[in-house]
């Protein structure tokens, strides 16, 4: 997912109302409710399913061999539950599987070097033993092109080197005043020097690799640091012809010091990896059919790809397993449900919510006769933020769901009506774009944003399975309220209000996929 704040808004539009103060103290359930807290307390699969996807398969980058094993298990699971279940392709990708990555410093002395190679990245043929340089700060492009012609043979260093490695927490809180604002106005000119030398290249960290390349740079290297020790965001390869691999900050920040002072250190690099041509994209779905009002729909909301790092854990392992345990839940204590119930695990949400918009253009049938869009896609935390996303009744159906949740889960939820919708970031927007009343069940931070979030860290110990169990009742909660509906709910959209530059804020566009990766990797 994007990483976005979904409380931007709230302070500013709509009132932030305590759902603890609607509800009364001596809540009493509705009797399925209490059996969908019965059993997501007491015999839920989270762990489970939690380890046979994140620890037996792993991360499911899209167009990899590991998504295509990710939607056989979960079609598998599905179907093990008496829930149909099937794949829907929509487009193609290219096809790429992750080998083994060895870097080792050789000189000025043996040192295992922390690295990853990037997704898409092309493969050494064979170990490459080469000399690393370290990209300098330019004044002028002239300088740069000046210097361009020393990449011949070498490791390229590309990314700027952190003069401090510990996190500005830490600064804050042991160092003195002094120091921290002596540390953080460092690093703000470090940056802003580094900026304007990437600028005054005539390039971008997007097209730097490839030119790179084309002057003979043997592999290129980077840092992505998260500010947090130990953190590096993973993303995709620009070269076309080199491997492209990210190094820790440590690692790093020695590498680029000893070239940066002439000691000409060496790295071995053997990155393996495979190109497969081209695969299909695709959704998982899984149904259980409605028994009044089979052509109006409630989903369930996951994107099922990730990042590939790490396990794709937080972002979106447990939006996923959540989903699916709220589903085995409802299938199993809820038989007679009235409308037809999916779960959608959707493909290819990183790279810009291919899945999902496939789906509203695919299925606009389904799309029209839909009640209700859960959204999880925000970590291991608790859901604490639900927005209205700009429908102008949504205080009126939302709170009346939200009433039949468990006190304990609605307790921790602040609620911002109509809100405004999302015109990005994760898949309910795609549902939203269209008019359809999606919401993102947004969680707690825990650590999120600089530290699983599309990083090697995003690990399955770092789930707190007590907080995903909360939210899978949750979700199977919200799911049976607005399945109790006598009808679908009103979708008006509120007139929205001025933005920041002064000018009324528009309803977000329906987007379609990219059917292709061909746009992606031009």
């Amino acid at each position: 997912m994007k990483l976005i704040n979904s409380l931007t808004y709230a302070a500013i539009f709509g009132s932030a109302i305590t759902l603890q103060a609607q509800v009364a103290p001596q809540q009493k359930l509705d009797p399925t409710i209490e059996k969908f807290v019965s059993e997501i307390k007491n015999n839920n699969q989270l762990e489970k399913i939690s380890h046979e996807l994140l620890d037996g398969i792993g991360p499911r980058l899209v167009g990899s061999p590991q998504m295509d094993q990710a939607a056989d298990w979960a079609m598998k699971t599905f179907n093990s539950w008496g829930i149909t279940s099937r794949r829907e392709d929509y487009g193609t990708w290219k096809a790429w599987e992750r080998g083994l990555t060895h870097v080792d410093m050789t000189f000025p002395r043996a040192k295992n070097i922390e690295a990853t190679q990037l997704a898409w990245s092309p493969a050494t043929k064979k170990p490459i033993n080469a000399e690393v340089i370290a990209m300098p700060v330019f004044t002028s492009e002239a300088e740069f092109r000046a210097w361009l012609p020393k990449v011949k043979g070498k490791i390229v260093l590309m990314s700027q080197n952190q003069r401090y490695g510990r996190s500005d927490y830490q600064y804050k809180e042991f160092g003195t005043e002094e120091l921290y604002d002596k540390v953080t106005a460092q690093r703000k000119a470090d940056n802003e020097a580094w900026a304007n030398s990437i600028k005054l290249t005539g390039y971008n960290n997007n097209t730097l690799p490839v030119v790179l390349e084309q002057n003979g740079a043997a592999a290129v290297a980077i840092s992505y640091w998260t500010g947090i020790m130990g953190a590096n965001r993973i993303f995709g390869a620009k070269t076309k012809n080199i491997p492209m691999i990210d190094i820790s900050n440590e690692d790093y920040g020695m590498l680029y010091r000893l070239a940066e002072n002439g000691k000409a250190p060496k790295i071995t690099l053997n990155a393996q990896s495979k190109h497969n041509g081209v695969t299909k994209a695709y959704n998982v779905v899984g149904e259980i059919k409605g028994t009044e009002k089979p052509n109006e729909y409630i989903i369930l909301s996951a994107h099922f790809d990730s990042w590939d790092g790490a396990q794709g854990a937080t972002d979106n392992g447990t939006g996923t397993v959540a989903m699916m345990e709220a589903i085995r839940t409802i299938k199993k204590l809820y038989p007679n449900n009235k409308r037809t119930i999916l779960i959608c695990l959707w493909g290819s949400e990183e790279q810009g919510l291919n899945g999902s918009r496939a789906f509203v253009e695919d299925h606009p049938e389904i799309v029209k006769n839909t009640q209700a869009v859960f959204n999880l896609d925000n970590g291991t935390g608790r859901v604490v933020n639900i927005n209205g996303s700009g429908f102008k009744e949504s205080y009126e159906y939302m709170t009346r769901w939200l009433a039949g949740v468990p006190n304990d889960i609605t307790k921790h939820i602040k609620t911002d009506y109509p809100g405004l919708p999302s015109g990005g970031g994760s898949d309910h927007s795609s549902f939203v774009a269209a008019g359809i009343p999606g919401f993102m069940l947004s969680s707690l931070n825990w650590g999120y944003g600089t530290y699983t979030w599309h990083t090697n860290k995003d690990t399955y110990d770092k789930i707190v399975f007590e907080e995903i169990q909360s939210n899978a009742i949750l979700a199977a909660s919200l799911v049976y309220m607005a399945d109790q509906e006598e009808k679908l709910v009103n979708r008006d959209r509120r007139v929205l209000p001025n933005g920041r530059d002064g000018k009324q804020m528009t309803w977000p566009e329906v987007k379609g996929p990219a059917r292709t990766s061909d746009a992606y990797f031009k």
